[in-house]
């Protein structure tokens, strides 16, 4: 891992890392959000990183009342087994929850330049802030492309092969010493109604969270 960031156990992550420069020209940037929830960094196990943020960031995950985005992450943790109420509850668990760009969408897609932009800037240095972390949960195709980005810098290859989720996520990949999942998004409105895609996301939830 990067280990450029040094913080205390007990932390806020947007404390640590933020943009310099919004150099990103296919973003909202009134969406942007780095995880301002308190943590302590000793005791999370599992970093898992979804797509973006919502438009109205009373939707993303750490917002003070249940937001849309909490409800189907929590939806996917008891999908897993996991009795959770709130986004307080998978923190409990060891589980530090992000995106892997900082601003919103403003289309369907992302350039890969951007989310190349936000990995080097902000989301390396942010799985920085975990010494303890054993597993990656890589939350649809953005996080993939982020992580491989990442691997690809600090590595000199992409750990994660090219293909369809369901073909490629039996696999077993690794960032160092870091065992990295590939899966489907939890957020959004599709995640209720795909339920063979639910089925597996809980199953790579309970595969990371049973990592010793």
């Amino acid at each position: 891992m990067h280990f450029g960031v040094k913080v205390q156990f007990q932390m806020r992550p947007n404390d640590h890392v933020s943009c310099p420069d919004f150099p990103c020209h296919d973003v909202n940037k009134k969406s942007y959000v780095v995880p301002s929830v308190e943590v302590d960094s000793n005791k999370i196990k599992v970093f898992m990183i979804s797509e973006a943020p919502p438009e109205n960031l009373s939707d993303y995950f750490y917002a003070p009342k249940n937001s849309f985005y909490a409800e189907t992450t929590v939806q996917a943790f008891n999908d897993a087994g996991f009795n959770v109420a709130g986004m307080k509850d998978v923190l409990n668990l060891g589980v530090y929850v992000t995106t892997a760009i900082k601003c919103g969408k403003t289309a369907y897609s992302i350039a890969v330049q951007s989310i190349d932009n936000c990995s080097v800037r902000i989301l390396e240095n942010e799985l920085s802030l975990f010494p303890r972390l054993k597993a990656v949960l890589l939350m649809g195709d953005t996080a993939i492309k982020a992580m491989n980005l990442i691997a690809q810098r600090s590595m000199g290859k992409r750990i994660i092969p090219s293909g369809s989720t369901y073909k490629i996520r039996k696999g077993k990949y690794f960032y160092r010493q870091l065992r990295v999942f590939p899966s489907y998004l939890q957020t959004g409105k599709s995640y209720l109604i795909e339920k063979s895609k639910r089925k597996m996301i809980a199953e790579d939830i309970k595969t990371a969270l049973e990592l010793r």
